[in-house]
């Protein structure tokens, strides 16, 4: 239920954001808005106040305002303006050409604008991560799902280049490409074999093998957590504590630590850690585990690190981050629509709204932040595609502008319905086509 919901608020902000856009230019530039619908198809519930009908449709894979004067669009909808909007001169096709190009282009800047909104919100009230290299620092074998027991192969140290070939800057990026991946994930690395494993189905799991993967962190190795009845609880370790050295061996950071323990499976280890400015000795014997990877077991003693350190950011310097992060997020969708005409992407890869819905579970399960952020990325794609120079998308509507730019005079009201049924027909066969792959991968296939 939590998943579905989550689902519906994405999908209604992000669609309320959009046609808000169209909204509020039409009414600054004196065009008559008959309709403000959330979905598509028949009305669901609605109310009206001053002229305008605002309504919920049933279908919500989208939404619209109907301006008076658009009469290609009336004609898709079935529906006229009304002749006092023609005698103020209150239409659509009444305004000059730069207005009605505004009016148009609002959708997709209140996406891009709200995604910046977003991104700075996660800056100044969470912090941004202090973002570690795409470097493997661990790789937690209780959360690796049995289907992807090769990632335990991954050494320590493996810097990832790609994730199903899409070239990564930082763990971020490994992390969102494994969430979004949808049939299998690709891991190739600099200094390591590639590591290929199949997506699993649970969403549970599938949450799980995102978070295996841990980052390789210039920081000291406190401990944060220390599992009930593991060895690290019966040597007394508490949260807190600072491990400075283990078998008399200096340890610099927590992969440090990690290595020292996995060496000595079985073994009693003195281990030296700072607690409260004093030193204190103990003892922890590492408890032998087998791993897929390996031909020999490894020490584990149950202990985790703390979570990757957050910096919160002031107003003017969020800010700035949250238009790099539209910047970055909107050369990634670019290239892969790049990809899936130069064949480097696959059209498999396309996914529809039961897609838009597994991702969501999985954002929502790690937390607000990483909800806010996949919220943040949703937009900016929403505003790519609605840019598509497709009849009926904005980017169609911009092309018939440029056109009557062009001309001097617009389409004919009959050429803009013909290009608009055609731009209809091809949206209808782009959603089949993602319905149809995400069918696809929910059956496995």
């Amino acid at each position: 239920m939590i998943s579905i919901l989550a689902t519906i608020v994405i999908l209604g902000v992000l669609i309320f954001v959009h046609e808000l856009g169209h909204f509020a230019t039409a009414k600054w530039a004196g065009i008559e808005v008959p309709r403000f619908s959330i979905g598509l198809g028949p009305k669901a519930v609605g109310f009206t106040r001053g002229e305008t009908e605002y309504v919920i449709s049933w279908v919500p894979l989208g939404g619209y305002v109907r301006m008076a004067g658009m009469e290609d669009m009336e004609a898709l909808e079935g529906e006229h303006d009304s002749e006092p909007a023609r005698r103020k001169g209150r239409t659509f096709e009444s305004k000059s050409l730069p207005v009605r190009a505004i009016v148009i282009a609002a959708g997709v800047i209140m996406n891009v604008i709200f995604a910046w909104f977003l991104y700075t919100v996660i800056a100044m009230g969470w912090g941004i991560g202090v973002t570690p290299g795409p470097v493997i620092g661990d790789v937690a074998e209780e959360m690796v799902p049995p289907e992807a027991a090769a990632l335990l192969d991954i050494p320590l140290g493996a810097r990832v280049a790609t994730v199903n070939a899409q070239p990564v800057e930082d763990f971020s990026d490994v992390q969102r490409f494994m969430a979004m991946a949808r049939d299998t994930v690709r891991l190739e690395f600099e200094n390591a074999p590639a590591v290929t494993v199949p997506v699993p189905g649970p969403d549970t799991e599938r949450a799980d093998m995102v978070l295996s993967l841990r980052p390789r962190l210039p920081t000291p190795a406190v401990v944060d957590q220390v599992e009930e009845g593991s060895p690290a609880a019966e040597a007394g370790l508490r949260p807190g504590d600072r491990i400075v050295a283990v078998a008399g061996q200096p340890v610099e950071d927590w992969q440090e630590l990690v290595a020292a323990i996995e060496r000595r499976p079985g073994q009693s280890t003195p281990i030296t850690v700072e607690r409260d400015q004093e030193r204190l000795e103990l003892s922890v014997t590492p408890e032998a585990r087998e791993v897929a990877a390996a031909d020999y077991p490894v020490g584990r003693v149950g202990i985790g690190q703390a979570a990757v350190p957050r910096e919160r950011l002031g107003p003017v310097a969020a800010a700035a981050w949250g238009g790099q992060e539209v910047v970055r997020i909107t050369r990634l969708i670019l290239d892969f629509l790049r990809g899936l005409f130069t064949g480097a992407a696959s059209p498999r890869d396309v996914g529809g709204p039961i897609l838009i819905y597994q991702i969501t579970d999985q954002v929502a399960r790690i937390g607000l932040v990483a909800f806010l952020d996949f919220m943040a990325l949703f937009s900016i794609n929403l505003a790519i595609l609605n840019l598509l120079p497709i009849p009926i998308l904005d980017g169609g509507q911009l092309v018939f502008l440029a056109v009557e730019g062009i001309r001097g005079k617009p389409l004919t009201v009959e050429q803009r319905i013909r290009l608009s049924q055609l731009g209809l027909v091809l949206i209808v066969g782009i959603m089949v086509w993602a319905l149809a792959n995400d069918f696809l991968r929910l059956f496995g296939l």
